[in-house]
């Protein structure tokens, strides 16, 4: 059984080279991600991202809560089948938590994301949003339903799959231990991002709670990449990758749980060359996404997504918030094509930019207000791009599965 620090070791693999290559691509990447839209107009896309990846983190848990269901469940708009409803609370929870993370960041610049202070905050903050249903856990072994209590770390021993976590009276020092090595500032140059992705499996081998444990790791690796901060980050996010690739995710989790196995294989407890394969397969899923989000990104191809958009609303085929609402026109295309380009734009910009008269401009405008496709702060204020679902999915193909009817 694992009881003292050391059979945690190593926290970093020792051969890194390849490793550095990477994390210098991540943050050239990431960067020129972040220069691809008007920082306004980034601002309905990260909102869609925290949604996106509430999705794919419920998916990595093995529960499948759509995107649509999720917004609807933000608009308190809930399903009438409790499994369902619970499932949309649970998603709202994990939006909730990264907002929280990013207000806490924000206001305590000496946060130690690593510290089991914030973890345990962080499973708290989960837990206490949950229904009563989903705050239960089966004990695989005996059969017995336990609660789990938010921020409460294990007091019994467990087993997933083929790891064996370490003794529940030996977690504070492994925590301690974890918290001294990854701390905010620790390391330097592009490690932090090497260090993120060790942490990651350190933090799923440690296994601190009775369960949550791979929601608060995904919610930890969100919170170190904004730490850093990495330019871009926000744009693009880990979750969906991994839980694209779950089968080859839980592998490289396996990997990095492997013992030591010569003496060619590090000097710590467990494997030097399995956290390797894990650290290099995490880096790959962070390079793919950006990549992927970069394609997504492009401006042209994005302006080009917006005006077919609005042709096939106005031909009645593309996706309308509901079956009853009229078709657009096209001059509608260049109302959000600008609120694109320019960020925010005031009301009468926007009628001028359609070539409408006054009146039927100010009519489309209203249309594409209730809609929810442009937003804005004031009644009469200046309007921004919006992305609710029924068109993010044909802006932005293949970032989350169709909904299925029936």
């Amino acid at each position: 059984m694992y009881d003292k620090i050391s059979h945690m070791e190593p926290l970093l693999p020792e051969q890194t080279a390849d490793l550095e290559d990477m994390a210098r691509e991540i943050v050239g990447r990431s960067a020129a991600l972040g220069g691809q839209l008007h920082p306004l107009s980034q601002q309905p896309v990260v909102e869609l991202l925290r949604l996106i990846n509430s999705y794919y983190s419920n998916l990595i848990e093995g529960h499948s809560t759509h995107p649509v269901d999720i917004e609807r469940a933000m608009r308190r708009d809930y399903a009438a089948d409790p499994a369902r409803r619970d499932l949309q609370q649970e998603s709202l929870a994990h939006i909730n938590c990264q907002r929280t993370i990013e207000e806490w960041l924000q206001r305590e610049p000496d946060l130690n994301v690593a510290g089991a202070e914030f973890l345990c905050r962080v499973h708290k903050l989960f837990y206490d949003q949950l229904p009563d249903e989903l705050r239960r856990v089966k004990d695989e072994e005996t059969g017995e339903m336990l609660e789990v209590t938010g921020g409460e770390l294990r007091q019994r021993e467990i087993r997933v799959g083929r790891h064996i976590g370490p003794l529940a009276s030996a977690i504070p020092a492994f925590l301690d231990r974890f918290a001294g090595f990854y701390r905010s500032g620790a390391h330097h140059g592009v490690m932090p991002i090497i260090a993120a992705a060790a942490s990651h499996h350190r933090l799923m081998w440690i296994h601190p709670f009775l369960d949550g444990n791979g929601r608060v790791t995904r919610l930890y690796t969100d919170a170190c990449f904004r730490r850093l901060p990495l330019a871009g980050y926000g744009l693009w996010n880990v979750s969906r990758g991994l839980a694209r690739r779950r089968d080859d995710y839980m592998a490289a989790l396996t990997w990095g749980d492997a013992p030591r196995r010569n003496d060619y294989d590090g000097r710590g407890n467990l494997s030097s060359e399995g956290l390797l394969r894990f650290c290099r397969f995490f880096l790959e899923v962070c390079l793919d996404q950006i990549d992927y989000m970069q394609g997504l990104l492009k401006l042209d191809a994005l302006l080009d997504r917006i005006r077919g958009y609005v042709q096939l609303r106005g031909a009645k085929v593309a996706p309308a918030p509901k079956p009853d609402r009229p078709p657009l026109k096209p001059e509608a295309a260049h109302m959000l094509q600008e609120a694109l380009l320019r960020g925010e734009v005031g009301r009468g910009d926007m009628i001028r930019v359609s070539g409408m008269a006054e009146r039927t401009g100010r009519m489309l405008l209203g249309q594409l207000l209730d809609e929810g496709l442009l937003v804005s702060s004031m009644p009469k204020g200046p309007v921004r791009l919006a992305l609710p679902t029924f068109v993010a999915g044909y802006l932005f193909p293949d970032l989350y599965p169709a909904q299925i009817v029936g």
